[in-house]
């Protein structure tokens, strides 16, 4: 579940923001441009911040376990791109 979340998040985001763009052409400009790649990985946090939350409330601990792991980790990507990349 925390890596459909991103999926999600990532559609959202490209068929708002750039719905002129293939894909082949967003994953260029993503490669020119680092602070895309961040805004799309936060957008994909916030996808899996509401998974997170809806599998708390229903109390299925471990698949909200893993979605905050896979959170943990897309963060750490972000952070690393943002201030390193």
């Amino acid at each position: 579940m925390g890596l459909i979340g991103p999926l999600i998040g990532f559609s959202i985001f490209k068929f708002i923001k750039y719905n002129n763009f293939t894909l082949k052409e967003m994953y260029q400009w993503m490669t020119m441009n680092h602070n895309l790649i961040t805004a799309w990985i936060s957008v994909s946090l916030f996808a899996n911040a509401l998974l997170f939350t809806l599998f708390v409330n229903a109390r299925i601990d471990k698949t909200a376990k893993g979605i905050f792991w896979v959170t943990v980790v897309y963060a750490s990507v972000a952070l690393g791109i943002k201030f390193f990349g």
